[in-house]
């Protein structure tokens, strides 16, 4: 397999795991996919100005307004004013969306393992795991 088919082959695979992934949980039906990645966001930081998650999530202000006002209704996050500068408001998870993301977490590793279990041998889940630093590679950025 030359180069060119492999890395087409790799992101077709590992783009089906990912899409197989997202579907494995119960809120994924209540939130849009920019939402659960606005989640995503505030999980892997403890606070964040709403201009940086629409940055980070490639949407206008204007729709990352809605979409934080639609997780608070919900509970799932919290507006939190800046001390330093009354003008700021910062967005942060609740519990309850902690939570949420713990379950989700749970819910997609319950579902990997069965996977890996039923449809790998025991020589195949052995590849599998001589693999993994080879895919944590390409991630690196230089």
């Amino acid at each position: 397999m030359n180069l060119k088919n492999l890395s087409s082959t790799l992101r077709i695979a590992v783009s089906g795991l990912h899409k197989t992934l997202r579907r494995q949980n119960y809120p994924s039906q209540m939130y849009s996919m920019t939402e659960m990645e606005t989640i995503g966001h505030l999980t892997r930081n403890d606070k964040l100005l709403p201009s940086e998650l629409a940055s980070l999530t490639r949407v206008k202000t204007q729709s990352m307004s809605q979409i934080i006002k639609k997780m608070e209704d919900l509970g799932v996050a919290l507006r939190t004013p800046s001390t330093e500068d009354k003008r700021k408001v910062y967005i942060s998870l609740t519990e309850s969306g902690r939570k949420i993301v713990e379950k989700i977490i749970d819910e997609r590793d319950k579902w990997l393992m069965s996977a890996i279990q039923e449809k790998l041998t025991a020589d195949e889940q052995k590849q599998l795991v001589s693999l993994i630093p080879l895919l944590n590679k390409l991630l690196e950025i230089k």
